[in-house]
Formats: C-alpha cells, structure tokens, sequence
C-alpha cells in the first residue's frame, strides 16, 4: 500500500467513515439485545467499541486528505472493508460464546458479508434473538453491498465515490439512472429499504411473528438466505409464506435501476431490458423442467392418493421455490430437494453459476455476461460461414465494443478455471466428490446451499479448518466478482 502514488490517507479515511457505519449496526443489534436480555451484551459492546475506536483512529489519520480516489485505491478499500468488517462482525459470536471458534465465527460471518448463507450454526433455534438478528443484519448490509450504501454518505466527508462503486460491482452494462454515483446509491439504497419493510409487512400477515419476518426480509431481499430456523422456510409449513419469499426473491433478483425506471414511468427501458427477458424465460423453463422431472419421479400409486389439483400445485411451487432460491443465490431450502432426481441437481448447478440480473443482489456469473457470451458464440460461427462480413454485437439495442466483450469472456473463462481449481482443493481436504462440486459452486456464486452434505439442513460445520478459511476467501472472491480481489496478487496493479 505503500507504494508511490497510493493515495492511503484517504484510504483510512473511507474504510475510518465505513468502520463507524458498521458501529450503528452493531447498536441496532444491542438494541435487540436489550429487549430479550439473553447474555450477548458483552459481545456486541466490545465490537461496537472497537469499530468506534478503529473508524476514529482511521479518520484521524486520513485527515486532510486528497479526495481524488483512484482505481487502485478503489479495489484496496472495497476489498480490504470487507475483511475488516468480517473481523469486528465476528465479535458478538465469539465473546457470547455462540461461536467460540474464531475459524467458525470468522466463516459465518464473512458468510453473512458476502451474502453467502454457507452456515455451520446446527443449532440455529438455540442462538440468543440478536445473535439471529446480527446474523441477518450482516446480510442486508453485505446485499446492496457495503461500498453502495457507504456511497450515499461518502460526499459528506468531501469524498468522490466513483471508483469504489466500480470496484464493488463489476457487472458490465450498468444503467446509469443519475451521473453522480452517490446520487445513484441513495436512489437504489430506498428502493432496498422500500422493499424489506414491505415483505416484512406481508411475512408478519402471513403468520410469522415481527422478528422473524424483519430477519427473513434482511436476508431474502439481500438473497442471502440466513433463516432464524434451522429447517429454513420449511419450519412453517405455510404455502403462504412460500409464495411471498418466491415472488421477493425473485424480484430481488431483478436489477434494482429498472426498479426506479418504473417509479419514474420509463417504461421502455424496462421492456427492452434484454437480460430481464432472459431472467424470465429461464426461471420459467427450468421450472418446468424440474416440475416436469418431480412429476415423472412419483409413482402410481403416490400419484393416485392425491388430489389432482392440489398435487400439480404442490409439486409445482416447490420447483419453483428451489428454482428461484438458487437462480438469486438466496439458498432457502423448503424442501429436501436431495430426494428429487439427479438431473434436477445438475439443473440447480447450472442456476448456481449463472446467477440472475446484474445490478441486483444476487451472485454467480450474471445473467447478463451468460448472454453475451452466448452471442459471442453465436457470432462467431455467423462469422466463421462469411468470413468477410461485419456483424456487431447488440445488447439492449446498443453495440457492445470488442473490449467489453474481451472483458466478459475472460470473466467466465476465469469464473470455470477457479471453479475447477477449487474442486481440486476441496477434494484434497477430504470432501466427497457431490460436496466438493456444490460447496466450490455455492461458496464462489454466494449460494450457500449445496448438495449432499451441504444440502437442505445441513451445515459446513464439519468441514477442516484449512477447508472454511479457504472457502471464506472463494466467497469474497465471489461477492466482489473475481477480478477485484485477485487483482491485489497482481505485481502489475501496485505498480504506477
């Protein structure tokens, strides 16, 4: 960091504001823990101090600072907020003694950072109500991401946020809804609010109670997937609930700009959006084939012992539930999806990695990259029968320049290279082949669900500590979309 040119003072001075944002969660926190008094006060107290002190100390030391911020500065901050929140965030796990391993801590709560939703709490009912609260509070933070929130306060300290916000979201064909990136955050930061306190309306009517509607709305529409249930949304049982969490993931998983499209009645750029299209589409087809797969898996005699409307509609809303909650990388589990047919495994891997819309808060590739690499193909064979003629590639009626497309190849290129290395990782610590496939795909999409071991209830508590340090990096290098990360390893980015 030291090197010529890097801007650190203004560095400390952003992460010092991010730290003390961090300190009013951790009090919201308290505040729960006030209310139900359950012995974790110390916990929250000592991390409430000591992000108030470390953000202090790093304002003071950033003071008069240069506000121009630049790309390197950008890559250094997002990543380095992320490890530093995990550091403090883990405190109320482990000072309560809910999680006294630091490796575990460590693991759940960049899990919850990075809206993940990898657990290795078996125990989930048992946890003190604002252990369950800060567990779900981590996730909404971690969901529109920590740099865009931050974006919306960051002119008060004299700050320009543009690079941070490049940085923290690396999805190509962004749809500027305001010039001004601070401008832009506050937009999609009210949109996200609108939106939980609204499920949360809906979960309470549906029959759960306050608490654990606001945590199930903190984490569905940050689609990170953390639940004060072990058995997830299946502990209810209500088909209710089921349809309002399927219709707040999916649209969690919509790209939070076309929102404000739609509030300030710009509806062409919403119905000529092409990945809201595709979004769509798949969530439809995949559906119907996983519906399609669970019907034909039923036998005869199973079938004959039901209502014919009551079956199709059962059997329909759990491909759908599964469907939408691994296609946003939510992860809630409602059913034991282990028992459906394998080729359904492989269709929730395929979802796993493509992830949905880019500007939302979901994980994997994105769909909007899926697609253009598939034009890319597509193009290439036109091009490959006339050799000689000129085809541009178009996405939502604009051309995309040959360096963009250059960008997305190598993304999904680098995306299955570190897929399959870790695979080999993973299997060399010891896990079965299922669980070393999903739990790689899970951890680097920020599912969190997995098959086999890592499936519906189940937890990575039982996985080697080398193997939880490894997969807590693969989820930060997940969350921040690869290249922000790993650019750090580079010699070539700390050079001028």
């Amino acid at each position: 960091m030291a090197s010529i040119g890097f801007n650190y003072k203004l560095s400390l001075k952003i992460l010092g504001s991010l730290l003390l944002a961090e300190s009013f969660f951790l009090l919201t926190a308290l505040g729960i823990e006030i209310i139900y008094a359950e012995g974790s006060t110390a916990g929250f107290i000592t991390a409430i101090c000591t992000s108030t002190f470390s953000g202090t100390a790093f304002l003071f030391a950033g003071k008069n600072a240069p506000t121009e911020i630049g790309k390197r500065e950008g890559f250094v901050i997002v990543t380095g907020i992320w490890i530093l929140f995990t550091l403090i965030g883990l405190l109320p796990f482990r000072i309560g003694g809910n999680i006294p391993d630091f490796t575990n801590a460590f693991f759940e709560t960049m899990s919850g950072f990075t809206t993940t939703g990898a657990s290795i709490l078996d125990n989930i009912e048992q946890q003190p109500h604002s252990i369950l609260f800060w567990r779900s509070l981590t996730q909404w933070i971690g969901g529109l991401g920590i740099i865009v929130i931050m974006l919306a306060i960051l002119p008060l300290f004299g700050i320009t946020g543009t690079q941070l916000f490049a940085a923290e979201s690396d999805a190509p064909a962004k749809d500027k809804i305001h010039p001004k990136a601070s401008e832009t955050a506050k937009r999609l930061f009210l949109i996200y609010v609108a939106l939980t306190i609204v499920e949360t309306f809906l979960l309470k009517a549906a029959g759960m109670n306050w608490f654990d509607a606001a945590c199930h709305s903190f984490t569905t529409i940050a689609t990170g997937g953390f639940s004060t249930k072990q058995d997830s949304i299946a502990y209810w049982n209500s088909p209710t609930i089921e349809y309002i969490t399927i219709f707040f993931m999916i649209f969690s998983g919509v790209n939070f700009s076309l929102y404000y499209f739609l509030i300030t009645l710009k509806g062409k750029k919403i119905f000529k959006n092409e990945e809201l299209k595709y979004y769509f589409l798949i969530l439809l087809v995949f559906t119907v084939l996983i519906t399609t797969s669970n019907l034909i898996a039923v036998s005869d005699n199973d079938f004959s012992q039901k209502q014919t409307w009551e079956f199709f509609e059962k059997t329909g809303r759990e491909s759908l539930f599964m469907v939408s909650s691994i296609m946003t990388t939510t992860g809630y589990t409602a059913y034991d999806y282990m028992r459906w047919m394998p080729f359904t495994w492989i269709m929730l891997l395929i979802l796993m990695i493509s992830g949905a819309s880019s500007g939302s808060t979901s994980g994997g590739i994105k769909l909007v990259r899926v697609v253009l690499v598939f034009k890319f193909c597509y193009y290439e064979f036109k091009r490959m029968i006339h050799p000689n003629a000129v085809f541009p590639m178009r996405y939502n009626g604009h051309i995309v320049r040959n360096e963009v497309i250059a960008r997305i190849v190598a993304f999904a290129l680098l995306y299955c290279i570190l897929i399959m290395l870790g695979i080999l990782v993973l299997s060399f610590t010891g896990l079965g082949f299922i669980e070393s496939v999903s739990g790689m795909i899970a951890c680097l999409s920020d599912v969190g669900s997995g098959l086999g071991e890592f499936g519906h209830s189940g937890s990575f508590v039982v996985i080697p500590p080398f193997t939880k340090w490894f997969l807590s990096f693969v989820m930060l290098v997940g969350r921040l979309e690869l290249f922000t990360v790993l650019l750090l390893f580079t010699p070539a980015f700390w050079k001028r």
